[in-house]
């Protein structure tokens, strides 16, 4: 890490509840601080620290605290972790930023990153992300083979559900395109009758991985050997993972709840042209040399924490792009 000489790496206390969106939040933030900053990243399990309503509020560290160096900053990421990151909040002069909008008064924390989406009001401590944080990097360069990759997610507050759906506008996209090979996978979510289905169709051009056997950069890879994504709109994650990679992003279509937060984040993603929905799917599976426009909110958050509270600690590439 090239680090202007005599500055110390900062430590960085991650609190995770071990829930996987959560949990990809925090590393991908994690990665860019460690990137940029040179951080010293240390994770912390939110269960092995129970810690009682009292303590939260009155900021009273729990009797038993990590025997890890001393942070400059600790981070959580889940109402799991609320309850221990506020009684950390004046432990050792650490400051705290809580990622997503909790559920306690911002003011008990020293900063916080917040999608569009929950609509709270911008402030000097407070960075509006568009979508949420995630640990994929933008791909330097696309694929030239006809590959595609789908994610399925499940039934949710945010869309109307149907398998149905779902299947008959995959075999239609495989008809259009019988030259593509395709990697579909589901997740914790998805409905054991769309997974069936979906292994039903497992054949010398398509490939179905069931979630539970994949590994922590098997998306990552994926993506990057991929010219084109489709996902299901229910989850804003799986859709602002396959954005920030780059490669041309599809929605598998279903109908989005009157009101729903989630759906109005992933149609304002669509707005500005980071993805496209079924009816344009030609332009997704079109090849396309160019760059275009990608979402690395990781990134600019990662710059936003070092400006507000590591300044110090900032690589020499890190003030080159600033």
């Amino acid at each position: 890490m090239n680090r202007d000489s005599g500055a110390t790496a900062p430590v960085i206390w991650l609190i995770t509840d071990n829930k996987a969106g959560h949990r990809n939040q925090l590393r991908g933030l994690g990665n860019r601080l460690r990137v940029l900053a040179g951080a010293d990243l240390h994770w912390i399990n939110a269960t092995d620290y129970p810690t009682p309503m009292w303590r939260a509020l009155t900021g009273i560290a729990p009797a038993s605290v990590p025997n890890l160096p001393a942070p400059a900053l600790i981070i959580g990421a889940g109402s799991g972790t609320h309850r221990l990151l506020l009684a950390l909040r004046r432990y050792r002069k650490a400051k705290t930023l809580v990622l997503m909008k909790p559920g306690f008064p911002l003011r008990l924390v020293d900063a916080a990153i917040i999608p569009a989406h929950d609509k709270v009001k911008p402030a000097r401590n407070i960075l509006i992300t568009e979508g949420v944080i995630n640990a994929v990097t933008p791909l330097a360069r696309l694929t030239s083979k006809p590959e595609a990759l789908v994610l399925t997610g499940g039934p949710s507050q945010h869309y109307d559900w149907h398998d149905d759906a779902i299947l008959s506008q995959l075999g239609d996209l495989m008809a259009r395109y019988p030259e593509w090979r395709w990697t579909i996978t589901n997740s914790r979510r998805t409905p054991k009758t769309l997974s069936d289905s979906l292994s039903e169709l497992q054949g010398p051009r398509i490939s179905v991985v069931d979630h539970n056997q994949t590994h922590e950069g098997w998306l990552n890879h994926q993506l990057a050997s991929s010219r084109a994504v489709w996902v299901t709109p229910d989850s804003q994650s799986m859709v602002c993972e396959a954005v920030t990679s780059g490669v041309p992003t599809g929605l598998l279509d279903l109908n989005p709840r009157s009101g729903s937060r989630v759906a109005n984040g992933v149609e304002q993603l669509a707005k500005k042209g980071l993805l496209a929905h079924w009816a344009d799917h030609a332009s997704i599976m079109a090849e396309q040399p160019e760059r275009h426009d990608r979402l690395w909110e990781a990134d600019r958050a990662g710059r936003w924490v070092i400006q507000i509270f590591l300044g110090k600690h900032q690589n020499k590439d890190g003030e080159r792009t600033r």
